[in-house]
Order: C-alpha cells, then structure tokens, then sequence
C-alpha cells in the first residue's frame, strides 16, 4: 500500500524563517494592519463598509492625508516639519478673509504665496543655516500661531459673500466623489511618481539615509532640505483650500493638533523618523487607518477619547516595526 510523501519541516522551513517573516511583517504590516480593522469594524458594524460611510471616511482623512504627503517628503529627507498645525490655521483664516476683500481670484494665489514663505523659512533655517528641524519648526508652531491671532485680532472669520465657486474644493465633486478625495489621491499619486520615479526623489532619499554619502556625491543638501520645506508648506495650503471652502470659514487655531496626526499617520505608514526610507502610498494607507479607526470606534458607540489610546497602540506597534526591522530582530538583548 503506497504511502502519502511527507513535507518534512525542513523543506519548508526556508520559506518560514524567523527572518522572512519579519521582514514580511516589516514591508507589508501597516497593509496587514489596514485589512484587519477593515473586517474587524465591518463585523462589529453593519454600515461600517457602506458606500457613503467610506466616502465620508475618505472626506474626513483628505486633510489631514494632503498635508502627511508633504511631510512624508520632509520626513524622508532627514527632518521633521511639526509647524504644519499653525501653518494649516494661517492659510485657511487668510484665504477666508481675503475672499471678501479681494475675491477668490487672488484669495488662492496670495494665500499659496504667504503659505510657501512660511515654508521658505523652515528651509532657510533648517537647509540653510543647518539649525535642527525639530526645534526649528516647534518654534515655527508659535510663532506661525501668532502671526494667525495677530492678523485677525483673536476673531474667527467667515465668508458672507455668497454663493461663491470657492465652494467646489471643500464641498464639490468630479465625476460624483468629492473634490477633497480627488485632490488628496492626485496629490498623493504625483508627489509617488517624483520620489520614485525622478532624480529629485532619489536625491532626496539619498540626504535623509546617508548625508555624508550624499555630500561627497555632490548633492546640494541644503538645496534639497529647503525645496522639501517648500513642498510640505505646498500641501498646507492645499489642505487650507479644502477645509475653508468646506467650513465657508475659520478659526483662528484651526488647525491646532493637526502636526500630531499627521506625523502619526506619516508613522503608521512606516515612514522612518531617521529619514532615508518611506513611501506616499504606504502615508497614504497610515492615514486611512487613523481616519477609519476613528469612524469605527463612533459607529461602535465608543467615547471619543478611545480612539486616542485605540490610535496609541497602533503608533507604538508601527514603531516597534520599524526598529525591528532596522536592526533585523523583533527584540534586542542588549540592556
């Protein structure tokens, strides 16, 4: 009587060493993490995977996902950009209140300027005269935050002039989705084709993963770390025009926490903090995951704070990831 072969372990066990799965687990664990919630949330609640529950979703994260491109940008080129929240409160009371006065014509364009200066700043100090990024842009925070209470007097400010075309980013669509959606994902899929596809991405990863080596390669680092502040205060402003048009006003700290998301969701996409390495699409799903963790816990009657420390754990498992898979072992021995 013939026999059934055996797999001995062995033969397989190249394909399920310690190594590959953690490198597995390291490359495609925030998308691993992403499909879990997904089926966990759409267990637990009937309307969590409708149609228009998702597009709120996606709404809702387009902000936040707008500007954590720009700082997945900054983030892969060696440096932190934590004055977006203040940056985000001053575009949008500037594009608000300019509507009025000067029309949405102008409105936009001179909001994007003052915006990139702002951004130019960052560069200059950070690319330029070499100060650190994280004090830097944390001083940016307050100061950017009270160049916003100096300018409106500690007023919010709104749009009477209506109805206006301004509308369309924040509340219109293309071809039935919403313009935010739209704006965030063709973003996101042109900021892709720069960083993978250019020589510019490749510099910019080259500065952030080795900027001695980059130095001797001739790459002009300070060049480069100013134009990723440029792009990062590019996608502020982006998001400014969503939400002012959305809100058809603002508050003077609008955008206050905003810099903590974004760099969470940055971090949940597995972008590295030491710079080097990263992706938009993995941002991209980071964000989504905030934003879907949010909407799944509210429709699951949870308080609003839960999400918080729901948000905690994800952020301290994508870390732990990510240490992981630099030194190439789940857990260190040394003490």
């Amino acid at each position: 009587m013939a026999t059934k072969p055996v797999i001995a372990w062995e033969t397989l066990s190249p394909f399920f060493s310690r190594e590959k799965i953690l490198a597995f687990l390291t490359q495609h664990g925030i998308l691993l993490v992403f499909i879990l919630f997904l089926l966990g949330f759409s267990l637990l609640s009937e309307r969590f995977l409708t149609t228009g529950n998702v597009m709120s979703v996606l709404r809702q994260a387009s902000i936040i996902g707008v500007i954590a491109i720009g700082v997945t940008v900054v983030v892969i080129g060696g440096n932190l950009d934590l004055s977006v929240g203040s940056m985000l409160s001053f575009a949008t009371v500037l594009v608000v209140d300019l509507h009025d006065k000067v029309g949405p014509e102008l409105a936009i364009p001179m909001m994007f300027f003052f915006t990139l200066l702002l951004g130019a700043v960052n560069g200059v100090l950070i690319g330029y005269l070499k100060l650190n990024s994280l004090i830097v842009t944390l001083a940016m925070l307050s100061a950017i935050q009270g160049i916003t209470l100096i300018y409106t007097g500690g007023q919010n400010v709104d749009i009477t002039n209506r109805p206006t075309w301004f509308g369309f980013f924040g509340r219109g669509s293309v071809m039935g989705i919403a313009t935010p959606i739209v704006m965030f994902f063709l973003l996101a899929a042109i900021m892709h084709v720069i960083l993978k596809m250019t020589s510019y991405g490749r510099k910019v990863f080259a500065i952030g993963g080795n900027p001695v080596g980059s130095l001797y390669s001739g790459i002009r680092s300070n060049r480069m770390v100013f134009s990723t502040y440029l792009i990062s205060a590019f996608c502020v402003a982006c998001a400014a025009l969503i939400l002012g048009s959305r809100v058809m006003g603002s508050q003077n700290n609008v955008g206050q926490g905003y810099e903590l998301l974004v760099l969470a969701g940055v971090i949940l996409g597995g972008t590295s903090l030491l710079g080097g390495s990263g992706g938009i699409w993995k941002t991209v799903i980071g964000v989504l995951i905030l934003g879907f963790i949010q909407n799944g816990l509210l429709l699951m009657g949870q308080p609003y704070y839960t999400q918080w420390l729901v948000t905690w754990v994800v952020i301290i498992v994508a870390v732990w990831m990510d240490l992981a898979n630099q030194r190439k072992k789940l857990f260190t021995t040394h003490s």
